[in-house]
Formats: C-alpha cells, sequence, structure tokens
C-alpha cells in the first residue's frame, strides 16, 4: 500500500465558473504528484466529490450548493480529466491506477488541511474512491459510491450484455493509438453519443456543462488521459484488487444507482458491495447513470440521511 505524502501542496486561485456553482472558488493545488483543479465551497465537514466519464467537477453544480450549506465541499476534476494535469500514464499505465488518482486526492484534501473526510464517488471516481477507502482507512469517513458495482465483479461477470451497454469498457483499452485516433475523427460525436446513451430523463443536462465537457474532451491530451485510466482499470487495477482480495472497506458505504441504468439491471448492487465492504446500505433512484444530474433533489435526499 503506498501512502500519500504528507506535504501541503502550493494552491493558486484561478477563475472557475461561478454561475453554475454560486458561493465556490477555483483553485490549482499542486499535489505531491500531479496539479489538480478543484472547485471549493461552503464550511463544515469536509466532502469529497469526485467525478466520472466523461464528466468533470462540474457534473456536481445541481447539488454542491445545497451541501454547501452543511459541508465544506471540495470538487477537483480527477487526474486527466477537465483542467487538471495529464501526466503520461507510465509502464502498465500506472499513472492512472486508481491507486495514483486516490493518492492525488488525499494529497489535495491534505492540501486543504483535511485528514479525514467523507467522500462520494460517482462513475470512474466511484472507483477511485474504492481503492482510496481500502489503502488509506483512516482519511475516509464514509463513503457514497453512485452506479457502479465493483471492477473487478464488472469484468469477472462479463457477458454479451455487458459488452453491448458499456461497449467503451473493451474500446477504450485497446493499445494506443487506436481508440485515440478513432474518437479524434469527431469527438463531439463520440461524447455527445456517450452522454445519451447513459441520461434516462431527457433535458437533465445543462446545455452550458455540456458545452464544457465538450471543451475538455476536445483536447487529445484529455482523451488520450481517458483511456489510460481505462487501460489501467483493465490491468494494474485489476493486480491491485486481486492483492486486495481479502480485505474489506471498513467505512460506512451507501451504495446508489440508477433505476433506468445498466449497473441495476445487470447487477444484485448491493450484494456486489457487500463482497467488498463490511457496512452497505443503498437503493435504486429513478434515473439513469448520473443521478447528479437526473435526479438531484432524489440524491439530495439519499446523502442527507446517510452524511
Amino acid at each position: 500500500m503506498q501512502k500519500a505524502d504528507d506535504r501541503a501542496g502550493s494552491v493558486r486561485e484561478v477563475e472557475g465558473r461561478g454561475d453554475l456553482m454560486p458561493g465556490f472558488s477555483w483553485q490549482d493545488v499542486e499535489t505531491v504528484d500531479c496539479r489538480i483543479r478543484v472547485a471549493i465551497g461552503g464550511k463544515g465537514p469536509p466532502l469529497l466529490l469526485l467525478h466520472g466519464h466523461p464528466q468533470n467537477h462540474l457534473t456536481w453544480h445541481k447539488i454542491a450548493p445545497a451541501l454547501a450549506e452543511t459541508h465544506t465541499v471540495i470538487a477537483p476534476d480527477l487526474r486527466g480529466y477537465g483542467d487538471s494535469e495529464k501526466p503520461e500514464g507510465g509502464v502498465d499505465h500506472i499513472n492512472y491506477s486508481k491507486r495514483a488518482m486516490a493518492r492525488d486526492q488525499l494529497s489535495l484534501m491534505r492540501a486543504l488541511g483535511f485528514a479525514r473526510f467523507a467522500l462520494i464517488g460517482h462513475d470512474r471516481g466511484g472507483r477511485v474512491a474504492h481503492r482510496m477507502a481500502l489503502d488509506h482507512p483512516d482519511a475516509v469517513e464514509r463513503l457514497v459510491v453512485i452506479d457502479i458495482a465493483p471492477t473487478a465483479t464488472m469484468y469477472a461477470r462479463t457477458d454479451m450484455e455487458f459488452a453491448r451497454r458499456y461497449f467503451w469498457w473493451f474500446f477504450l483499452i485497446q493499445p494506443y493509438p487506436l481508440p485515440e485516433r478513432l474518437i479524434a475523427a469527431d469527438p463531439d460525436f463520440f461524447l455527445d453519443r456517450h452522454i445519451e446513451g447513459q441520461i434516462k430523463i431527457e433535458g437533465s443536462v445543462d446545455p452550458r456543462v455540456m458545452a464544457d465537457y465538450r471543451r475538455c474532451y476536445a483536447d487529445p491530451r484529455t482523451r488520450h488521459a481517458i483511456c489510460e485510466d481505462y487501460r489501467a482499470a483493465a490491468g494494474i487495477d485489476l493486480v491491485h484488487d486481486a492483492e486486495d482480495a481479502q480485505r474489506k472497506i471498513e467505512a460506512p458505504l451507501l451504495a446508489l444507482w440508477g433505476a433506468r441504468g445498466t449497473v441495476g439491471a445487470l447487477y444484485d448492487v448491493l450484494e456486489t458491495w457487500r463482497e467488498k465492504a463490511n457496512d452497505v446500505s443503498g437503493h435504486a433512484i429513478d434515473c439513469g447513470h448520473s443521478p447528479q444530474e437526473e435526479a438531484p433533489a432524489a440524491l439530495l435526499q439519499a446523502l442527507d440521511g446517510f452524511l
């Protein structure tokens, strides 16, 4: 297990999207390994929000201001995503292992003065959160995972239906530069189809947020980093998961998923997490893959009871 460095990184104020997240400020934080862009707002106990693919931190804009009424909300871009740094993948894509991505976020929280915090992760962010809860149990007070089953479980139980619904799990892991070059032919088309396929409540994604997703996806470095993230998930992350097969998450875990989405249709979500954690609760929300954008009121209600 790798520990995050205890040093506090440098912090620089930057311009953000105050029209979407009123009351928040934006910073670039130099963590131990990587520069991370982060939005911060509110006061109270710290709450770290980790987004998924193909989003960035703006995916939380409908719930972050409400959460900031009772918490200090920290909403970063994961390494490789949004406006955070995009390092090279390294041997075996190690720099996009969920262990490395979790270390970024722990270093970020320490730089901001938070040693222990609640953690919410959606999609890829949920996989980073899973790894952080295993590697750094003293830091994670409570854990929420949104619309995922554990990575190793999903790969081990892959069948034709899963491969059809989540084709990008098998496309993005192909060796460089195949997926990068194919997506480069029309990044907006790939991004739009990806989000449209997962959002089940029409009109849920704010056009301003969608424009920012497109802005980030237009950067070839972002697209390469995303592929490295998925390549790591199909390789080095599975090695780390196998090494920890007998360990369980200690923090209370809330699993939430979209009742209209793939994860709930193909898996007994609570059963998959009870294999990985000691204290598991949760339920479905009437939406697709992204309740923070599709059903923010229902998500906030579920979070309020848990946090």
